[in-house]
């Protein structure tokens, strides 16, 4: 019912997933992210494979260890798919046998592709070809990239609804955490989003409190003179605010 990227960053060390599907709310099913650590469950989806697998993940169990331990464990494994990032940056995937056609998985270092109900192969192939043809891109965009050219492969057979996007930045808590449950282009949908948190929310989020600064920047002047900095521009190339606020 899904297609998604998990991957870590080479250079930042940033953890993200993208899914998107003909699927409602995949978003809040699907992607399991934490600091350094990440899990998708798709298919006929168990989330106990998410939550369990991010917390034995975080302790520094091997990816290969928990998945092969899920696949004994769950009478239901067939129609289940999965896949997975350790501390390591190890990567380990599932895709059960019965899974709807076309389903699949591959992956790259620190990478990885998996999708089923997909238009065929070439979803997880683009999306992944994509991803490594774009090293010169911000880790985000990477991924946003990387779904949109498995979108235009095809994606999910069924067609388009929701999508999600979670990526972590060395911290216990999302950088950017953003769902779209019911659209007609999600994916779409989803850079709006990405968009509209570059207007303040990104700026507001380089104060906030970290394991390393537990009281974070508590002069917000440089935020309000950083926000105030981007309108400015934004308003001098002609831009005009994505935001839907009132």
């Amino acid at each position: 019912m899904t297609y998604s990227i998990v991957a870590k960053d080479e250079t930042t060390g940033a953890i993200g997933i993208v899914v998107a599907s003909r699927f409602f709310a995949c978003g809040a099913m699907v992607p399991f992210v934490a600091r350094d650590v990440a899990v998708a469950s798709q298919a006929f989806c168990n989330p106990i494979w998410g939550i369990e697998g991010l917390s034995r993940l975080a302790k520094g169990e091997k990816s290969t260890e928990v998945l092969s331990d899920f696949v004994s464990r769950d009478k239901g494994q067939s129609i289940r798919q999965a896949h997975m990032i350790d501390q390591k940056g190890n990567i380990s995937a599932h895709t059960g046998s019965d899974c709807v056609d076309w389903a699949g998985h591959c992956s790259a270092d620190l990478v990885s592709v998996a999708g089923n109900m997909l238009t065929g192969e070439g979803v997880v192939r683009d999306t992944l070809d994509c991803y490594l043809e774009n090293k010169d891109q911000p880790f985000l965009e990477r991924l946003l990239r990387s779904m949109e050219a498995g979108e235009k492969a095809g994606g999910d057979k069924r067609g388009r609804q929701a999508a999600g996007l979670i990526i972590h930045m060395g911290q216990d808590y999302p950088y950017i955490d953003l769902r779209v449950d019911d659209n007609n282009d999600p994916l779409y949908e989803i850079r709006r989003l990405v968009d509209v948190s570059t207007e303040r929310f990104k700026h507001f989020s380089k104060g906030m409190a970290t394991r390393e600064n537990f009281s974070g920047l508590s002069d917000r002047s440089p935020i309000d003179l950083a926000i105030k900095e981007a309108e400015e521009l934004r308003i001098l190339q002609g831009e005009l605010s994505r935001s839907l606020a009132t």
